[in-house]
C-alpha cells in the first residue's frame, strides 16, 4: 500500500475513535435522563482493495483501507422489555382493583366521622328499648329518629359509592385519551424515525428512546403487542387490535350511556352507523343522521373470564372498567334463583357488587319493618273490622318506611307490591330477547310498575307523618292493650338467619351478621388483591432491574470505554505522524 493510503488508514482511526469518544460523551451526560438507553458503538473493517486476483490462491492479494464504525446501536434486551411491560400492566390492573377495595373498605367503615354500623345498631337497639314499652311515646319517638338516621347514613353510604363509581367513570375517559396520545405521538415518531433511518447511514436512538418510554406506558394501561419494520416504523396492538402502524393511528372512541353517563371505549374505525329513524341513508359528517353500532367494535369482551394465562387481566383501563361496573347496582341485581345471571352481570365487579348487597340488606330491614306492620294491622281487622289500629284515615296501613316517587298504595288501598316491577300480567319473569331479565329499573317494561315503586337506596325515606307524629304508631289495640307481640315480630326481624349475602353464599345469617359479611368479604378481597399486587409489583422491579443493568449507563464501563477510545485515537495519530514523517524525508532526500 502507498503510503499516502496509510495516510487515510491512520485517518479513519482517527475519525472512529472520535466517534467512539463522542457516544460515550453522550451515554454520560444522558445517565440521569428518564427513559435513556445506553448506545454502543460498533467497529468494521473499512472495504479492502484488491491488487491481484489468483484463482490458485487461497485468497486474493488485498490491502485493507483502515476501520470504521457499523453503527450506533441501543443496547436492550427484547425479551426484559416484553416481560416488564406485560408485567407492569398486570400490577397496575392489580393495583386498581385493589385500591378500589380499600376505598370501598373505607367507605363502608367510616363516612364523615360516624359509621353506618353504629345507624343500624342503634335501630337495633330502638326496636329492643320498643319491646320494653310499646305504647310509650318516648320508645316510638326513638325508633322514628333512629330509623331516620338509619336511611340518611344508608343513602350516604351509596352515595359515596356512586360517588367512587364516577370518579372511576372519569378516569376511564382520561386512559382512553391518553391512549389515544401516545398512538399520536408514536406515530409521528415513526415518522421522523423512518425519515432518518431510511438510508441506512444514521441510527435515530434518542426518538426510539422516547418511542419505548410511550410503549413502557401503553403497556401499564393494556395488553399490548408490538413489531418494528426494516424502515424503523413500529406497529402497536393493543389489545390484539392495531392501535397504530407507520400509515395511521386507529383511533379509540368513548360511548356515553344517557341514562348514567358511563363510558364505554370501543374502536371508532370498527363502529358501524345506521341509518336514524329507518331512513336508507345518513350524512357521516352529522351524527344526528346515524346511530352507531359498537357490537364487535367494543375494546373488551366483559364476558372473558379473568386469568393470567389469557392475559384478560392486564392493564389500569380494564381494571378501572370492571371496578366501575356498567350501572348503579341494585338489590334487584342480586337473583337469587339464577346465580349465572349474578356471575355473568354484576359479580366481578367491585363496586356494583357492593352496591347491590348493601342496597339488598337496607331493602331487607325495610321491607320486613314494614311487613311487620302490616300484618298486624290485617291481623287486627280480620278481629275487629272496624279496627283502626295502625291504619292512617282513610284506611291504609301505617308503614316505617315510604318511598319518594310514588304512593305506597294502589287505589284500592292495599299495598303497592314492588315485585310487580319483575313479572307480566301473568307473573311470568320478565326478559329481553337474549333471554336476560330486564332491568326493573328501566322506563321501557311496557305496562310494568316503574323503577320508583322500588324499595331501594335513592328512593328511600321515613314515612314523613311519623317523623311529625312519630306516636302515630300507637302500639294500642283494639282492646286498649299494649301490642307486645309486634314489638317482639320487630324484634325477630333483626334475629332471624333467613337471608344470604348473595347467590354465591349459602350460609344465611341474620341481618346484623350480613353487614358485617359485607366489611368482611371487602376486607378479604381486598388481602387477596394487595398480596396478588405485591407479588407482581416485586415482579415488576426485579424485572426493570435486570432491565437497568442491560440498558443503563455505567460509569465505570463508559470510563473503560473512553481509556480504550482514547488510546486508540492516540495510536492512530502516532501512526499518522510516522508515515507523515516517512513522507517528508523521502522528499526531502529526492528533493536533494
Amino acid at each position: 500500500m502507498s503510503l499516502f493510503g496509510n495516510l487515510y488508514v491512520g485517518a479513519s482511526g482517527l475519525q472512529t475513535g472520535q466517534n467512539a469518544l463522542n457516544t460515550i460523551a453522550h451515554n454520560l451526560s444522558n445517565q440521569g435522563t428518564k427513559g435513556f438507553t445506553r448506545q454502543q458503538i460498533s467497529l468494521t473493517d473499512s472495504l479492502y482493495n484488491t491488487l491481484a486476483v489468483n484463482s490458485k490462491a487461497v485468497a486474493n492479494k488485498q490491502v485493507g483501507s483502515g476501520v470504521t464504525y457499523a453503527e450506533v446501536r441501543q443496547v436492550r434486551d427484547v425479551f426484559l422489555d416484553k416481560t416488564y411491560r406485560q408485567e407492569a400492566g398486570r400490577a397496575s390492573f392489580y393495583e386498581v382493583s385493589y385500591t378500589t377495595l380499600e376505598e370501598v373498605g373505607t367507605l363502608l367503615g367510616e363516612l364523615d366521622g360516624e359509621s353506618f354500623s353504629a345507624s343500624l345498631k342503634d335501630l337495633w337497639e330502638s326496636v329492643q328499648e320498643l319491646s320494653k314499652e310499646p305504647a310509650s311515646s318516648v320508645t316510638q319517638g326513638l325508633l322514628v329518629q333512629r330509623a331516620s338516621r338509619f336511611v340518611e347514613q344508608a343513602s350516604n353510604v351509596y352515595t359515596a359509592l356512586s360517588n367512587y363509581q364516577d370518579n372511576l367513570n372519569y378516569q376511564v375517559k382520561q386512559q382512553v385519551d391518553k391512549i389515544n396520545e401516545y398512538a399520536k405521538r408514536i406515530f409521528d415518531l415513526n415518522e421522523s424515525i423512518t425519515k432518518i433511518e431510511v438510508g441506512g447511514i444514521e441510527h435515530a436512538n434518542d426518538l426510539k428512546d422516547e418511542r419505548n418510554m410511550m410503549l413502557d406506558e401503553l403497556g401499564k394501561l393494556g395488553n399490548i403487542e408490538y413489531y418494528e419494520d426494516i424502515y424503523g416504523g413500529l406497529t402497536v396492538k393493543f389489545e390484539g387490535r392495531i392501535l397504530v402502524n407507520s400509515a395511521m393511528t386507529f383511533n379509540i372512541a368513548l360511548m356515553e350511556d344517557p341514562d348514567n353517563g358511563f363510558y364505554t371505549p370501543y374502536w371508532e374505525f370498527d363502529a358501524e352507523k345506521k341509518p336514524k329513524n329507518g331512513a336508507s341513508t345518513y350524512d357521516p359528517r352529522d351524527p344526528g343522521t346515524y346511530d352507531l353500532d359498537i357490537d364487535g367494535a367494543q375494546l373488551y369482551d366483559m364476558t372473558m373470564e379473568i386469568q393470567t394465562k389469557s392475559n384478560t387481566d392486564v392493564g389500569t383501563l380494564k381494571g378501572m372498567l370492571l371496578a366501575r361496573g356498567d350501572h348503579r347496582a341494585n338489590y334487584t341485581d342480586l337473583d337469587f334463583e339464577d346465580v349465572s345471571a349474578y356471575n355473568d352481570n354484576i359479580s366481578t365487579s367491585i363496586i356494583m357488587n357492593t352496591q347491590a348487597e348493601f342496597d339488598n340488606l337496607i331493602h331487607n330491614i325495610v321491607t320486613e319493618l314494614n311487613r311487620v306492620l302490616e300484618e298486624a294491622a290485617e291481623a287486627e281487622t280480620a278481629k275487629f273490622p272496624d279496627s283502626t289500629y295502625l291504619r292512617n284515615a282513610d284506611g291504609s296501613v301505617i308503614q316505617l318506611f315510604a318511598r319518594k316517587s310514588c304512593e305506597a298504595y294502589n287505589p284500592d288501598g292495599s299495598i303497592l307490591r314492588e315485585d310487580l316491577s319483575r313479572v307480566d300480567d301473568d307473573g311470568n319473569p320478565v326478559k329481553d330477547s337474549s333471554g336476560s331479565r330486564i332491568d326493573p329499573t328501566s322506563k321501557e317494561v311496557g305496562n310494568l310498575v316503574y323503577a320508583d315503586t322500588l324499595y331501594t337506596l335513592g328512593n328511600l325515606i321515613v314515612n314523613p307523618d311519623l317523623v311529625k307524629e312519630p306516636t302515630k304508631l300507637g302500639f294500642i289495640k283494639s282492646d286498649n292493650k299494649e301490642d307486645f307481640a309486634i314489638a317482639t315480630e320487630l324484634q325477630r326481624v333483626f334475629d332471624k338467619e333467613d337471608y344470604r349475602l348473595n347467590p354465591m353464599t349459602t350460609t344465611k345469617a341474620n341481618l346484623m351478621d350480613i353487614y358485617s359479611n359485607i366489611v368482611s368479604q371487602v376486607a378479604n378481597q381486598g388481602a387477596v388483591f394487595k398480596s396478588i399486587y405485591s407479588n407482581e409489583q416485586s415482579t415488576v422491579t426485579s424485572t426493570d432491574n435486570a432491565r437497568q443493568q442491560v440498558l443503563g449507563v455505567s460509569d465505570d464501563e463508559e470510563l473503560q470505554n473512553m481509556i480504550k477510545f482514547q488510546n486508540a485515537y492516540n495510536a492512530s495519530s502516532r501512526y499518522i505522524n510516522v508515515v507523515s514523517e516517512l513522507l517528508e524525508h523521502i522528499i526531502n532526500t529526492l528533493g536533494t
